[in-house]
């Protein structure tokens, strides 16, 4: 009963030894009532009356929980332990008077009084003044018993006094370990509060069913709430709703033998005095740690508004960044659209001029003028086409026509586009596809310009004799091609960059190659939004190898061209990263 009382103590009360102190004795006030009741209804309601009797015990209720309540609500203790003391004296007077005297079982009961004084202050002192308080109502409840003895009210003492006196003895056996010198007054520990007093932390003690049975003084000043509302399940009633599920999964791991766990909860705030507003919620991080005892829990409560402000920061940041890149890729688009019709106007007019039709050049470097402003149109026309293909990518509007084709004649028209320029270069490519590789669904389109860009960056960086070679093959739902050279490789350090857009490896071997280093963006934009993935493999001087996977469906032979089948995506190659090693 000292424990449950020790939840109603006053929460400015926050010394250890004086919340043991006032709850033991509120402990007593609650429970004497009913000894001394049942005592007097058995020994007077004969000479008085049930009546009379149910009445003094009654007043002994009121008289002792009224004392109680004035213990609860003051957190003060000196006036009301002396007016208990002095009621205790008069209680036992009484029953010693009525039951015969000194020669009734019930004189022991005077005894209580010094194991009380002793239970509830745990001092020496204490110990004295309740020996001389059980002497004086001994003493009082002999001479009255003496005074009644001649009156028709006197009663013999009788074996069912022993009633009381057995009762009580059961009482103290049930408080035996508590029975200690100084066992309220003894020097707080670390689980008492020495420790939850100096941390910038509010500490609460759960038990078994996740109810707080203790919370450190520290709620005020984190949760600006007095302690004891937190108590019992006033904690959990504070969490945001959708934070409980994650709280219970925590403390249910620590009541199942975990050593530890974390979570964040948003847990609800009041307002201030005079503030309208509704109240709001805040970040704390919980610590949930097993306690000493069996079935204790500690909650370690720490207030994460800084760090909440903090992620809120970076998340705005990020999106601002977001928002940034797209209106670049948007005006970048934008900008390249605009290009495209003086390209055309230029690239249109330089090959009209180059066919003479109006005339003969008059110089020969005339001829030659305009071939390279040809030229350069068309390189500057492939840039902005790759800027453009490459933003509806990332934008999310490039829109994929799956198809049924032969992956071969995909490969060979890919290679007449490129075959031109490893020709120059007396570069040898040889061609390794399976016969089961037949027919494919796709987008035809995205797939040979996914080829030609990984021919065209192996021809730049192959060297002249070099070779290339494009092998593919099935494997199940899927086609995987790829396209190796014996080429200058690429560097670790570099490889991790590969593939963003606009990025080009430069070094000695490769500071004549001319590009944009759009090629691999472009093709890890289209693989991807087919539900494939791109690896690749080098290192320096040892060439390289882009391996793509692509799901193109089950396989097909030619007499399936005319039937269209949406291909499988579901596998380990969808949404994976790029991958490079090398």
């Amino acid at each position: 009963m000292a424990a449950a009382c020790g939840r109603l103590i006053h929460p400015s009360v926050d010394e250890a030894g004086e919340r043991m102190r006032q709850s033991r004795m509120v402990a007593i006030l609650f429970a004497a009532p009913f000894l001394f009741a049942g005592s007097a209804v058995q020994l007077l309601s004969e000479a008085w009356g049930v009546a009379q009797a149910l009445a003094l015990g009654c007043a002994a209720f009121g008289l002792c929980w009224m004392l109680a309540t004035v213990i609860l609500a003051t957190a003060r203790r000196g006036a009301a332990e002396i007016v208990a003391l002095g009621l205790g004296i008069v209680a036992v007077a009484g029953l010693v008077a009525a039951a015969g005297g000194l020669a009734s079982p019930l004189a022991i009961m005077a005894v209580a009084l010094a194991v009380e004084a002793f239970w509830v202050a745990g001092t020496r002192r204490a110990l004295i003044v309740g020996a001389g308080a059980s002497f004086i109502a001994a003493v009082l409840g002999g001479g009255l018993a003496a005074m009644m003895a001649s009156g028709s009210t006197a009663i013999a003492p009788s074996a069912a006094q022993w009633l009381l006196p057995v009762v009580y003895a059961l009482t103290l056996i049930v408080r035996l370990p508590a029975l200690r010198p100084a066992q309220g007054l003894q020097a707080p520990t670390d689980e008492d509060g020495i420790l939850a007093a100096r941390m910038n932390a509010l500490v609460l003690h759960l038990n078994k069913s996740g109810e707080v049975s203790k919370a450190s003084r520290q709620a005020g000043d984190l949760l600006k709430v007095r302690s004891d509302i937190l108590l019992g399940s006033g904690f959990f009633e504070r969490l945001h709703v959708a934070d409980r599920v994650a709280y219970l999964c925590a403390l249910s791991e620590i009541g199942s033998g975990a050593q530890a766990r974390q979570t964040s909860v948003r847990l609800r705030m009041p307002v201030d005095e005079g503030d309208a507003r509704v109240p709001g919620y805040r970040r704390f991080g919980i610590e949930l740690v097993a306690g000493a005892k069996p079935d204790e829990t500690l909650a370690i409560v720490r207030d994460e508004g800084d760090r909440a402000q903090l992620e809120s920061e970076i998340s705005d940041a990020r999106e601002r960044e977001r928002a940034t890149q797209v209106e670049s890729k948007r005006v970048l688009a934008a900008v390249s659209h605009e290009l495209r019709t003086p390209l055309n106007a230029i690239l249109g007019f330089s090959d009209t001029l180059l066919t003479e039709i109006f005339g003969k050049f008059a110089d020969a470097r005339q001829r030659e003028y305009v071939q390279l402003i040809h030229e350069a149109g068309g390189h500057l026309l492939a840039v902005v086409n790759a800027t453009l293909e490459v933003s509806k990518i990332e934008s999310g509007t490039y829109v994929l026509h799956p198809e049924a084709f032969s992956f071969a004649n995909a490969v060979e028209a890919s290679l007449a586009l490129t075959m031109p320029r490893a020709a120059e270069r007396s570069i040898d490519v040889k061609v390794a596809i399976d016969e089961d590789v037949g027919i494919v669904h796709c987008d035809r389109r995205a797939v040979q310009q996914v080829l030609i860009n990984l021919l065209s960056n192996a021809v730049k960086f192959t060297p002249a004799h070099g070779e290339i070679v494009i092998s593919a093959q099935r494997v199940g739902d899927r086609i995987d091609f790829s396209v190796a050279d014996n080429g200058v490789g690429i560097a670790a350090d570099d490889l991790q960059r590969i593939g963003e857009p606009f990025m080009q490896v430069r070094c000695q071997a490769t500071r004549h190659v001319e590009g944009t280093g759009l090629g691999l963006a472009l093709v890890r934009g289209l693989v991807g939004l087919q539900g494939g993935g791109v690896m690749i493999d080098s290192a320096p001087g040892e060439g390289t190898r882009v391996t793509v996977s692509l799901p193109v469906g089950a396989g097909t032979t030619k007499d399936d061209l005319s039937r269209t089948t949406t291909p499988v995506i579901d596998d380990e190659w969808k949404h994976e990263e790029y991958r490079k090693t090398a």
